[in-house]
């Protein structure tokens, strides 16, 4: 057994459900650490011995699994801090698994990138590499200068930091009515909550390229450029998801599954996939001579990720699609980005447009929350005008450039009629 070590840090669904669940069952580490500050959470883990459950919605019902000898740690306590300090200076996989990058420099000398850098200068493997998977482009990059501030000069011959898509779909349920529903274990006795992953597992990651090195976690597939597979996800997985999300919320609909009945709305999602962003990204890709960037390529991949995320079995709320709608709704991000994308390559983002309607919709319904400024809280989307449309669109841009703003603007203003009539015919 080639002899692995690894230590991540946050323990939410990706980091038990995907990494340490692969290195669990790989059989080719002899420990598995995670750093969490969640005091509950690691005690829990801690008095069940070190094992957790994961369940794995698949497309005929759900599986639970248990993994073992997994040691969760307290970075935040001292005893435990220095038992993290050792094992990240032994690991030869780190994993990031956290809300998002700026997590990276936060608490201080407990930040993960100074506990990172601290271990790397005891290192006593041959080898290290640590995957990112906080779903940002350049997370491998933001995370690798934030711990040579630190440290000084790496070894590139033997430590790389590695960019991951991963777009394996999970959730954390905590409503104990829904986890008795679907029969889910929870994480640990004691703790009212359960980790719910999808079981789909191709995930994509930088090509490891220290030598003589095999990474523990032998699954990943690793590519020369990560680049077009991430904004394949971003201007895809992300896009489509939010869109299908935005419009379930303005039609009502309370679950992603609910969709699956709604040809309407299923087809809007595949037209804005296959002939919009999936279009693009073949004209800017499909140089790289790789399956996704090819017609019937990208016709599988979507027809496979709309049965996804549609699964009765991962259980996926349209309320937790739709959280966060300002980020989502950010001038470059996965749908304004998507539709810029687009007409870049001079194609028409009509149904993106109509995701982004959505999204306004949604917006708008939780103004309070987002503290939308009270000359932009409109009582009713259906009665806004376009000027009204122009001002949300340039209050979301908040500074932020975009050379197709103005066409943007026009494609959402001309949906908003297109949404009126989707949403009046249940």
């Amino acid at each position: 057994m080639t002899e692995h070590i690894l230590t991540g840090f946050g323990f939410g669904p990706i980091q038990g459900g995907l990494f340490v669940k692969e290195a669990f069952q790989s059989g080719n580490f002899t420990r598995l650490i995670v750093a969490e500050i969640d005091t509950r959470l690691v005690d829990a883990v801690k008095a069940n011995n070190g094992s957790f459950h994961i369940n794995v919605a698949k497309a005929d019902g759900i599986e639970t699994l248990k993994i073992d000898n997994v040691e969760l740690l307290n970075p935040n306590v001292p005893a435990d801090k220095q038992i993290l300090l050792q094992a990240l200076s032994q690991s030869t996989e780190i994993t990031t698994c956290l809300p998002s990058v700026n997590f990276y420099e936060s608490a201080s000398d407990n930040s993960i990138a100074s506990l990172i850098a601290e271990a790397l200068k005891s290192r006593s493997t041959k080898a290290t590499i640590i995957y990112t998977a906080e779903n940002n482009n350049h997370a491998a990059q933001i995370l690798e200068k934030a711990v040579t501030q630190k440290i000084g000069t790496l070894p590139e011959e033997s430590v790389q930091f590695l960019d991951t898509v991963i777009a394996k779909m999970s959730r954390v349920v905590t409503n104990m009515a829904e986890i008795a529903e679907l029969n889910l274990k929870t994480i640990s006795p004691g703790i009212d909550r359960a980790f719910l992953v999808e079981q789909f597992n191709r995930i994509l990651v930088s090509k490891t390229r220290i030598s003589d090195f095999k990474p523990g976690i032998d699954i990943f597939i690793e590519k020369d450029d990560l680049l077009p597979f991430e904004e394949a996800k971003l201007y895809g997985h992300n896009a489509i998801h939010s869109l299908l999300g935005f419009i379930g919320a303005v039609k009502g609909y309370v679950k992603m599954t609910e969709l699956a009945n709604d040809q309407a709305v299923m087809q809007i999602g595949r037209a804005a996939s296959l002939e919009e962003y999936g279009a693009a990204l073949i004209k800017k890709y499909s140089h790289l001579g790789d399956e996704l960037f090819t017609e019937s390529g990208f016709k599988n991949s979507t027809e496979e990720l709309l049965t996804r995320m549609t699964n009765s079995y991962l259980g996926d709320t349209i309320a937790r699609v739709v959280r966060d709608v300002k980020r989502k709704l950010e001038m470059n991000g996965r749908i304004f980005g998507t539709m810029q994308l687009a007409l870049e390559y001079g194609i028409e983002p009509r149904n993106m447009a109509l995701g982004a309607m959505a999204g306004i919709a949604v917006l708008l319904e939780k103004a309070e929350e987002y503290n939308l400024p009270g000359d932009l809280r409109f009582c009713e989307w259906r009665k806004l005008d376009d000027v009204k449309i122009e001002r949300i669109i340039s209050w979301l841009r908040a500074g932020q450039t975009n050379k197709y703003a103005d066409q943007i603007i026009k494609y959402v203003q001309n949906a908003k009629e297109r949404l009126n009539k989707l949403t009046t015919t249940l």
